[in-house]
C-alpha cells in the first residue's frame, strides 16, 4: 500500500458493482446472502463490516461502534451483482446446483437470483482440467480477451447504474506456476497477452482487465494473479487497491487461529499432519495433481511462517507438516477437516491435540467476499493504492511487498486492519499497553 496522498475517505454515494469471476457455490452463496440479508430474513453473521465493532480511545472512554457505523462504507441496499462463467445457469440455477443452501431459502430469492446471468468467460483447460463448459470467451490472442472483459465492465457499470465497481476473483484455483519474465515489467506482460504467451493464466487477464480500469481487484484463489511485479506495478500506477491471495476458510483458519497460541506459550510441534474431504467443484479441481500443488502451497506456508523454525529450531526445527485434499462427491459443499497436531511441553513432555472441523467452506468465504468487496471500495475512496497488507485477515496466503515476512497470526492480522481504520478516520491507534492506567494509579496516591 502507498502512505502517499491517503486521505479520509470520502463518502460512499451511489451504487456499487461486485463483478464476480466464477459464479459457483462461494459466490451464489455470497449473493444469496446479501439478498437474504437485505429481505431481513437473515444476518450476516461472519461479517466483520456488517457484525463486527472496533474499541476507538482508552477502555475507559467505552467507545465501540459498530465498524459499518465507524467507517463510511457502501449499504448494503447499493450493491449490485455481476459475473463470469463457463457454465450458463443463472445465479438461482448455480445456487441449487451447488447445494449449499437449502431450496427454500433460495425459492425466497428466486426473482433476484435468476436476474443474475453469467457472462461468457475467459477459460483455458490447460490452466483447470477436470472440469469445462460453454460459456467461454473466444477471441485472437490473450489481449483481445483483456479487450472483451474490459468491454463487459464498462457494460456492466453503464446498464446497472453503478459509480463505483470491484472484482473479486472467486472461480477456481489453478495449476501451479513460477512468476518468470513475462510477469515482470507491464510491458512485456502486455507483448505476452498481444502473444497469447502460455504463462499469462485466465486468472491474470481478470486482473490485468480490472487494474486497467482503475477496478479494485481481489484474489480469492491460490493462484499467481495480481502478486506479480507487472500488475503490482500497474495497480499502482492506476491508483488501485490490490489484495490476495486464497480465501481463509476451513482449515486453514483454525490453524491461524490454534498456531499462534502454540507459538505464543513457547510449546513444541513435533508434526501437524491435515487432511481434508469435500465434493463441490473446488474438490473436483483440485484432484489434479498440479492444481492441488498450487493450493499445497498455500496451505503449507501458514505454519513456516508462523512458527518460524529457523529462528526457534528447539522448537520447530523438526516439525513435519503434511496436508492432504481428497476429492470426495457424496459430502458436496461439506467439507470435513481433521488435524493430528504432535506436541511437547516443560522437559519435552509429548502432547496431542486433535481437531475435527465440519464446515461449509462457502458459509465461510460469503462473508470474506463482502468484507474486502467493501474494504477495497473503502481503501480506492481513501486514495490507497496497491498491496493492502491490512486486508491479510481474509487469506491464507497474504500479499505483502516484495522481500517482508508474511503475518499469518489472525491476532495481529485483526490489529492491522483496525489500526488502519483508526488511522484513515483520524482516530489514535491503540497498542494495548495499558500502563498509562496504573500511572495514573500511581499519581492518585
Amino acid at each position: 500500500m502507498s502512505y502517499e496522498g491517503i486521505k479520509k475517505p470520502i463518502d460512499a454515494k451511489g451504487r456499487l458493482g461486485i463483478l464476480i469471476p466464477g459464479l459457483g457455490a462461494v459466490a451464489t452463496t455470497f449473493i444469496a446472502g446479501v439478498e437474504a440479508v437485505k429481505k431481513g430474513m437473515a444476518l450476516p453473521v461472519g461479517s466483520l463490516t456488517q457484525m463486527g465493532s472496533i474499541r476507538l480511545g482508552k477502555r475507559t472512554e467505552n467507545r465501540m461502534p459498530l465498524v459499518r457505523e465507524f467507517v463510511p462504507l457502501a449499504s448494503l441496499d447499493d450493491l449490485v451483482f455481476g459475473g463470469w462463467d463457463i457454465y450458463e445457469d443463472n445465479v438461482y440455477e448455480a445456487a441449487l446446483q451447488a447445494e449449499v443452501l437449502d431450496a427454500h431459502q433460495l425459492h425466497a430469492l428466486k426473482a433476484e437470483l435468476e436476474s443474475i446471468r453469467p457472462m461468457s468467460a475467459v477459460f483455458d483447460r490447460d490452466y483447470v482440467r477436470n472440469i469445462d463448459g460453454p460459456n467461454v470467451k473466444k477471441a485472437a490472442n490473450k489481449m483481445d480477451l483483456a479487450e472483451l472483459v474490459m468491454d463487459d465492465i464498462r457494460r456492466f457499470k453503464e446498464v446497472n447504474g453503478c459509480e463505483r465497481v470491484v472484482m473479486v476473483w472467486c472461480a477456481s484455483t489453478e495449476k501451479y506456476v513460477e512468476p518468470c519474465d513475462i510477469h515482470q515489467q507491464i510491458g512485456a506482460f502486455e507483448q505476452a497477452l498481444r502473444d497469447s504467451d502460455p504463462r499469462i493464466s485466465p486468472s491474470m487477464i481478470y486482473a490485468y482487465a480490472s487494474l486497467k480500469m482503475g477496478v479494485p481487484f481481489a484474489n480469492g484463489a491460490p493462484n499467481l494473479t495480481c502478486d506479480i511485479p507487472a500488475l503490482v506495478s500497474l495497480s499502482l500506477e492506476n491508483g488501485t487497491p490490490i489484495a490476495g491471495k486464497d480465501f481463509k476458510t476451513g482449515q486453514t483458519l483454525m490453524k491461524t487461529i490454534v498456531a499462534p497460541g502454540l507459538h505464543a506459550r513457547a510449546l513444541g510441534v513435533s508434526g501437524w499432519f491435515s487432511t481434508n474431504i469435500l465434493g463441490n467443484r473446488d474438490g473436483k479441481v483440485l484432484d489434479d495433481p498440479e492444481n492441488f500443488k498450487t493450493k499445497e502451497v498455500s496451505k503449507l506456508s501458514v505454519l513456516e511462517e508462523i512458527f518460524d523454525p529457523e529462528r526457534h529450531p528447539e522448537l520447530y526445527g523438526e516439525m513435519y507438516h503434511k496436508v492432504r485434499i481428497n476429492y470426495y462427491p457424496p459430502r458436496g459443499d461439506n467439507k470435513e477437516s481433521w488435524d493430528n497436531i504432535d506436541i511437547f511441553g516443560w522437559l519435552g513432555y509429548p502432547m496431542q491435540i486433535k481437531i475435527n472441523f465440519l464446515c461449509r467452506d462457502s458459509i465461510l468465504a460469503a462473508p470474506i467476499v463482502l468484507d474486502l468487496a467493501l474494504f477495497l471500495d473503502l481503501a480506492q475512496r481513501s486514495n490507497m493504492r496497491g498491496i493492502q497488507e491490512w486486508l491479510s485477515f481474509y487469506f491464507k496466503s497474504p500479499q505483502v511487498k516484495e522481500g517482508l515476512r508474511h503475518e499469518h497470526d489472525i491476532f495481529r492480522q485483526l490489529i492491522k486492519l483496525q489500526n488502519t481504520l483508526r488511522y484513515l478516520m483520524g482516530e489514535d491507534l491503540i497498542t494495548h499497553l495499558g500502563l498509562d492506567y496504573y500511572e495514573e494509579l500511581m499519581e492518585s496516591l
